[in-house]
């Protein structure tokens, strides 16, 4: 058994969030992974594993039952579709574009826990986006693609375009506006409650809502601005 597993199944809980053994098992490579790529590529600050799990696995976990609220509201058969199955959900699958990536949180942890999302992780780093496609390669993740480009070339519409600790808001509306679907959502990741941030955002961007994150085992503030265009 893996010596992190039971922490990663405390930490489930404390989301209120059920994964199954394989998914379990997924999160676990995908974390030893990037360990491996670190030593080399540096692709994340955070070596110590038991850090990587609160810092990186638990901390994008969070965000999973938020995302999965959202998509039901943006799915036009909302309460049917509800009832369906991950599988049945797949017949229109939901594109997420997670950008600036880097080692690819929050993207492959959607992708794992969320396979009815296709979901795109966009870097302007090319050993980043390689990273996310040996990632997709190694687990079986049909769903993931790792691309290497900058956002703002992107115009292919996404329904829910996502970023953690990427950009200001400012910019990471402005920068990601061509790939965000009529109908789309924003979803930023931020530490503590961005208030200058949120004051800088033009009208043409609303908030509709600012969710606070309770991360098991991180001792810092967490919340998701969510926007449309």
């Amino acid at each position: 058994m893996h010596p992190l597993l039971s922490a990663l199944k405390k930490g489930l809980d404390g989301l209120a969030l059920s994964l199954t053994d394989e998914q379990q098992v997924q999160l676990l490579a995908y974390m030893e992974l990037i360990g491996k790529w670190t030593r080399v590529y540096n692709l994340t600050a955070v070596r110590d594993t038991n850090e990587m799990l609160t810092h990186h696995l638990l901390d994008s976990l969070a965000v999973i039952a938020p995302l999965r609220r959202e998509l039901i509201k943006l799915t036009p058969d909302a309460g049917a579709e509800a009832e369906q199955t991950a599988a049945r959900r797949t017949q229109k699958q939901i594109s997420l574009l997670d950008v600036g990536a880097g080692a690819g949180l929050p993207g492959i942890v959607i992708a794992i826990t969320c396979p009815e999302i296709s979901v795109t992780c966009v870097d302007t780093v090319a050993k980043k986006a390689a990273f996310i496609q040996q990632v997709a390669v190694t687990l079986k993740l049909p769903n993931l693609k790792g691309l290497h480009a900058r956002v703002e070339s992107l115009t292919q519409p996404y329904d829910v375009v996502c970023s953690r600790a990427f950009a200001s808001l400012v910019d990471f509306t402005t920068w990601s506006k061509s790939a965000l679907a009529s109908h789309g959502v924003w979803m930023a990741m931020k530490g503590k409650h961005p208030d200058q941030e949120l004051a800088a955002l033009p009208e043409s961007v609303k908030v509709f809502h600012v969710e606070q994150l309770q991360v098991p085992g991180l001792d810092a503030e967490r919340c998701i601005i969510w926007m449309r265009g």
